[in-house]
């Protein structure tokens, strides 16, 4: 099979095209014929040894997949060959087979394609985890979404709306705005930090937001923090936006508020339970039609390293995908 491989992580260029055994699924094991892989900034910065955790080498880029189950491993029950099926792993996705733990794999909903699938697991579960469990969104409550066009802040607009929300949405150009909207926001502002509080006043209805999904902590962190109303809830999703930034502690006295960390990598890993919990809730609401996951720009396997480049610029609406073996 071809496979994406890298024998050291430090940039983009050390990635190439190789061929490699297709695996055998072990005991346990769901053998995937990969459609399409999720390329988002987070897969992309792992890629080039800029995450938190610093995978192992030779390393394959790619967390998210979708495609048809090629084979199963010993005591596996639930999945069959032909099976369309979508999965998560700490890398591995830029391939033409992928081998998984049966139990970070899930059956698709009828309506649901593989680039919609490829891009759908990390963020809709982080959404879901941060409004949900982190934040106890309400409903009529103030939901303001930062980095609201990329892939986990438009799964935090279509969520929180689901969730009963009025949401205001960060971004940074009229398209990116526009595509919130289309998500289904209720009101969309810019990032310009001048004047930047005012205008997010204005859009709250005079009021300052209940709960902050941030997933930039950029430049309007503090700004954003400052606005929340009383017992606001800011969630600290991740840093896009640049260097971490600091915020002085008597603000949260101030406000009565809680900075709140939201990690799915290790919600999956101290809450397995809950999380596949979740995954089936949010695959049921797409079943149903609540949920239309939307796609990103699609690029062809042979041009990752555009692909992942492309993700790490964040001028893209949702979440980047590439077409691996595409049968749809």
């Amino acid at each position: 099979m071809q496979q994406v491989i890298a024998h050291k992580i430090d940039s983009i260029a050390d990635y190439a095209i190789a061929e490699t055994a297709v695996p055998v699924p072990a005991a346990g094991q769901v053998l995937i014929k990969v459609a399409a892989c999720g390329m988002g900034y987070v897969d992309a910065l792992v890629a080039v040894g800029g995450y938190q955790v610093k995978p192992p080498v030779p390393f394959t880029p790619g967390q998210e997949v979708a495609g048809t189950v090629a084979a199963v491993g010993a005591g596996v029950d639930g999945f069959r060959e032909g099976d369309r099926v979508m999965a998560s792993a700490f890398g591995g996705g830029l391939a033409e087979y992928l081998a998984v733990p049966a139990a970070t794999v899930s059956l698709l909903p009828e309506r649901m394609r593989f680039a919609q699938a490829a891009g759908f697991g990390i963020n809709y579960l982080t959404a879901l985890n941060g409004l949900r469990d982190r934040a106890n969104l309400q409903p009529g409550e103030r939901l303001l979404v930062m980095g609201a066009a990329g892939g986990v802040g438009s799964a935090a607009v279509q969520l929180g709306k689901l969730l009963g929300a009025e949401v205001i949405a960060a971004a940074s150009t009229p398209e990116k705005r526009a595509f919130a909207l289309a998500e289904g926001a209720d009101a969309a502002i810019d990032t310009d930090p001048e004047g930047w509080r005012d205008r997010l006043k204005t859009a709250c209805g005079g009021k300052g937001p209940d709960v902050i999904f941030d997933p930039v902590c950029g430049p309007l962190f503090e700004p954003a923090f400052r606005s929340l109303g009383w017992r606001g809830r800011h969630l600290v999703v991740g840093f896009v936006g640049g260097p971490i930034p600091k915020l002085p502690i008597n603000l949260s006295l101030m406000k009565g508020g809680s900075l709140v960390g939201v990690d799915v990598r290790q919600f999956q890993i101290f809450e397995p339970a809950l999380a596949k919990a979740h995954m089936v809730e949010l695959l049921g609401w797409v079943a149903e039609g609540r949920l239309n996951p939307p796609t990103g720009r699609v690029f062809a396997f042979a041009d990752f390293a555009a692909a992942m480049t492309f993700a790490m610029s964040g001028t893209g609406t949702g979440k980047t995908i590439i077409a691996v073996t595409p049968d749809e």
